[in-house]
């Protein structure tokens, strides 16, 4: 049974910063491309960040780029986001995903990843 499992979410001011984690259960990341996504209180889930299998090419969505950073250990079979100089309107549930056979064209999309975890709450106060 694949387990994702988010933590190191909770309450930072504007301007402050997280650091997320994801660890997986049974299946090795190293053979996954791993993203993270996030859904607001009324909104459709969104694109955070995501990195292919090779660990060497990263995406983000543009209004997190110079801001986020996505990592992975694989020897710990754990991904991070790394986020700083936090904005209000990035409160949301934050969501950590893995897929098998990410291609560049559809690595944006929810519907693209396999497995999800639960996720974990950022709220980020003005």
């Amino acid at each position: 049974q694949v387990q994702l499992v988010e933590s190191g979410g909770g309450l930072v001011q504007a301007g402050g910063s997280l650091r997320l984690s994801c660890a997986v259960s049974g299946r090795t990341i190293a053979s996954y491309s791993m993203a993270w996504f996030r859904q607001a209180p009324g909104k459709e889930r969104e694109f955070v960040a995501a990195l292919f299998r090779s660990g060497h090419n990263s995406y983000y969505r543009d209004s997190v780029k110079g801001r986020f950073t996505i990592s992975r250990d694989n020897a710990k079979n754990t991904v991070f986001l790394e986020m700083n100089s936090l904005k209000p309107e990035e409160t949301a549930v934050y969501y950590c995903a893995m897929d098998g056979s990410l291609i560049l064209s559809t690595l944006r999309s929810a519907d693209q990843y396999d497995y999800w975890g639960q996720g974990t709450q950022v709220t980020v106060s003005s």
